[in-house]
């Protein structure tokens, strides 16, 4: 695996596409907008509270990487840093929508992908998706993502980035006596219950993003 970030590396490289793709109206970001962006508390796993010392350190560590540059804008004088990613491994903007919520999210079913890249970039269908996914999978001499092995007791796959070492797949734990019976009986309806419970957090997920589009709608226009 050629790349090893640690997670606060991670968390400001995540965060700096997302702006980017996001809000670009507002990118390149400060130091303080970085940080906050770090901090937020929707669509982030695990929430974190970091400090501007311990951004500014990410921040150089990406920089000798070559993922992040700071940058001096005319007439301003607060630094200001974008990342580099596009330029370095020559990335569209689907491949670099769903970087951004593998990093900031964790592993991913396909499902969530589509429903979290919503407002990062517009994938025409899953196929279009799946298309993307399998160029950072493919992509030579280093992959950017991959599918993991199944979870036990689920039926869709995920999926990770390789910007650091592929999380671990929990053991399958046997079931005893009452939570054995508990159990949904036979595969099928396992499968099922799973594919449900999936659909309902995605479209969840969606109606709040969708509120929250509306009401920053509704203040603009007020």
């Amino acid at each position: 695996m050629p790349y090893e970030l640690g997670p606060v590396e991670l968390r400001t490289l995540g965060a700096l596409i997302e702006k980017d793709l996001a809000t670009p109206e507002y990118y390149p970001l400060s130091l303080n907008a970085l940080t906050n962006a770090c901090n937020q508390k929707s669509n982030r796993d695990p929430v974190v509270a970091f400090d501007d010392t311990t951004v500014r350190s990410a921040l150089e560590s990406l920089r000798d990487e070559g993922f992040a540059v700071f940058v001096s804008e005319a007439g301003s004088r607060v630094l200001k840093f974008r990342h580099r990613l596009s330029e370095r491994l020559n990335l569209s903007l689907g491949e670099l929508a769903v970087l951004s919520v593998l990093i900031l999210r964790g592993p991913q079913t396909m499902g969530e992908l589509r429903t979290r890249t919503a407002n990062l970039h517009s994938f025409a269908d899953l196929d279009a998706l799946q298309h993307t996914l399998d160029k950072l999978a493919a992509r030579q001499p280093d992959p950017l993502a991959v599918q993991m092995p199944k979870l036990p007791g689920t039926k869709e796959l995920r999926w990770c980035h390789l910007f650091a070492p592929m999380p671990d797949v929990p053991e399958p734990l046997a079931l005893h006596g009452a939570a054995a019976s508990a159990a949904p009986s036979g595969p099928g309806l396992r499968e099922r219950v799973e594919e449900l419970e999936t659909e309902v957090k995605t479209l969840r997920e969606l109606s709040h993003a969708l509120r929250r589009d509306l009401d920053e709608l509704r203040s603009a226009l007020l």
